[in-house]
Formats: C-alpha cells, sequence, structure tokens
C-alpha cells in the first residue's frame, strides 16, 4: 500500500548546473522537495516508485539503474534511478530530475524504479496505474514528478490564458490536501490545453493513494517563467 508521497516539479532548471547563472532562482523550490524526500525516507518504504509525464513512445516502466542525461542542454550531468545494470532505454527528462533530486538528497531508503506516464493518458487508466503500483509492495512510496500549467503569464512557454491560474489554485489545493476525489476529478483536456505535464502523473498518485489515509502539506507554491511549480508532502 501507499504509505507516502513526495509531489515535485520537473523541469531541468532544478539541475543548477544546467540552470547555471539562473540556479539560485529555484533554489527555494529545492529546499521544499529536499524536504519531501526526507518524508519519503522517514516513512521507511520497502520500493519507491519515480513517476513523471513523457511523450506516449518513452512511456511505461524503467528498471532500477535507469540511467538519464541532461547532455542535451549542454552539461556533462549524468543520473541513474538508484542501483542496478544500466537499463535498455534512457529515462525521459521528468524521470531524469527525479533520480536527480534523489541523488542530491542521496537517497539509499529503499530500492527505486520510475513509470513514465504518457501525458495523454486518460484519467480513468492514471488512477487504475496507480492503484497497480500501491499494490506493489508492503510499503510503496511515489516522488511523483510534474508541472502546473505552463500558461500563466505572457512570457511562459504556452502564452497567457486566464484560465490558467484557476486550474492551478485547483491543483495545489488538491496537493496540499492530498484531495485524492479533486486530482481525480482534474480536466484533462484542459490540462492539454494549459500545458500542465502534472496532471497525468498526479491522476496516477490519485489512484494509488486510495483509501491511504494520507494528509498532506503544500511546501511550496510559484509559477517561475510562466510555470505552476508545486511541491507537496503525504504521509
Amino acid at each position: 500500500m501507499l504509505v507516502a508521497a513526495a509531489v515535485c516539479p520537473s523541469p531541468p532548471l532544478l539541475v543548477p548546473e544546467v540552470a547555471s547563472g539562473a540556479a539560485a532562482e529555484l533554489g527555494d523550490a529545492r529546499t521544499a522537495c529536499s524536504d519531501a524526500l526526507a518524508v519519503l525516507a522517514a516513512s521507511r518504504p520497502d520500493l519507491l516508485v519515480v513517476v513523471g509525464a513523457a511523450d506516449p513512445d518513452r512511456s511505461g516502466p524503467y528498471p532500477q539503474g535507469a540511467r538519464g542525461t541532461f547532455r542535451g542542454f549542454g552539461v556533462e550531468t549524468d543520473v541513474r534511478l538508484g542501483e542496478g545494470e544500466e537499463g535498455p532505454r534512457p529515462l525521459p527528462l521528468s524521470l531524469a530530475v527525479g533520480a536527480w533530486l534523489l541523488r542530491h538528497a542521496r537517497w539509499g531508503a529503499a530500492p527505486v524504479e520510475g513509470l513514465a506516464v504518457a501525458e495523454p493518458l486518460e484519467s480513468g487508466r492514471c488512477l487504475e496505474a496507480g492503484r497497480e503500483l500501491a499494490a506493489r509492495d508492503a510499503r510503496v512510496a511515489l516522488l511523483v514528478m510534474g508541472d502546473g500549467s505552463a500558461c500563466r503569464t505572457l512570457k511562459a512557454p504556452g502564452y497567457l490564458d486566464e484560465r490558467a491560474a484557476g486550474f492551478d489554485a485547483a491543483a495545489a489545493r488538491a496537493l496540499g490536501a492530498a484531495d485524492t476525489a479533486a486530482l481525480a476529478a482534474l480536466d484533462a483536456g484542459l490540462a492539454a490545453e494549459l500545458l500542465a505535464a502534472g496532471r497525468a502523473p498526479w491522476q496516477v498518485l490519485a489512484g494509488a493513494a486510495e483509501g491511504a489515509g494520507l494528509e498532506g502539506r503544500l511546501l511550496y507554491e510559484d509559477a517561475p517563467y510562466g510555470v505552476g511549480y508545486f511541491v507537496a508532502a503525504w504521509s
């Protein structure tokens, strides 16, 4: 069953080497992510699964030891999911950022695997994927990587959309309250229009947490670069 979860944003800019001179701008987000990961470690999980969004051709499970890289951003920074043999395919960026957070936190509390969820995956299938994850072991923890809308300002990747602030506010409330019903009810179509890559991973979390009785805390909420970023801890 699910015993804890951490929700973190997934921009490669969380990695200081990628952010370079702008690394300090997400310093508070990194600190909040470290705090959320401490909650995961304290839960004494038997298994940690990193969940993040990816293109459909990169979706699916990633075994312990799977590698990822940020070399596409001009830095020689590589990561992996825990110890193990290199997997048959590289981690998508969302899981690679999660792997970097775990390395930064010196994670060693439990074996680590990954699950990349196709961004268009319908809500019902996301919930079912979460239920399957929760049944994997007696004590399962999730590190859920996902961003809110990318349409909060004129300079945002998706330009300004007046619906974005309301969508992000609803997501933040649900994540902070560990409200699985509210997460499950997020509109997949609206999320796609707002470029909210976190919708599918959050709904996987909602399925995994059904009946677990977890409580949530919102540790960080902001929209740098016009993208909604949230950090939450469930335990």
